[in-house]
């Protein structure tokens, strides 16, 4: 298989998987399931037989790392089952011996040295939620590299990447109640349609003017 048909069934692959992820008729499911797998295999027939990789080992010093370059790789698939997550990555020529992989409970870094003369690095700082590091693998075939992060505790996972709730109101000690609701408001406002930003700006209005003790009353928010 060409190496433009591979890539372009990466990014399909990636695009299913997203929609997979936010559909919910069974029917819609099944479809999309079916060419995931259709697409998953042409992919893995392409590839040979993986190559062993030895975790963790990297001949660069943490001193000569420091000084390298990296392409950042910010682009590839995943999917997940109810106990790990697989990130596909894919990159020719990368070898075993020259990938330094760093498993964290909340973060994920891969550094592929020397791959075609350039470095790249893969990097999750923050994962949608925590992972066990020393179950976590990787695995190197010849056109792309697979990541496997086992889960701490099983379930789905809505994004790969941690998504800060906006909608959750304020809860610190020391700030005052109200704070807390009008930063909720604003929020609600910088999201809505044209009718949310009317029923808020009025709602925030009020508040102003001390014709409503609670902003949100009668709204029904």
């Amino acid at each position: 298989m060409a190496e433009e048909q591979q890539r372009e069934l990466g990014l399909d692959l990636e695009e299913l998987r997203h929609l997979e992820a936010i559909a919910k008729r069974p029917r819609v499911l099944n479809l999309l399931s079916s060419e995931i797998r259709s697409i998953d295999s042409k992919l893995s027939k392409a590839s040979a037989a993986p190559i062993a990789v030895a975790r963790d080992k990297a001949p660069i010093s943490a001193a000569t790392a420091g000084l390298l370059n990296y392409v950042t790789l910010s682009s590839f698939s995943w999917d997940q089952d109810n106990e790990k997550i697989k990130i596909y990555i894919f990159l020719e020529g990368v070898e075993q011996e020259k990938v330094e992989t760093i498993f964290k409970p909340m973060s994920v870094d891969i550094k592929f040295h020397d791959v075609n003369g350039k470095n790249y690095r893969c990097a999750i700082p923050k994962l949608n939620k925590e992972i066990v590091p020393e179950k976590s693998k990787l695995l190197v075939k010849p056109t792309k590299v697979i990541v496997t992060l086992f889960k701490a505790s099983k379930g789905n996972w809505l994004d790969l990447h941690f998504k800060e709730d906006k909608l959750k109101p304020s809860m610190e000690k020391d700030k005052d109640p109200m704070a807390g609701i009008m930063d909720l408001m604003k929020n609600m406002y910088d999201d809505g349609d044209d009718e949310m930003k009317r029923t808020i700006a009025k709602a925030w209005s009020d508040a102003r003017s001390g014709k409503a003790s609670d902003p949100m009353k009668g709204y029904g928010l």
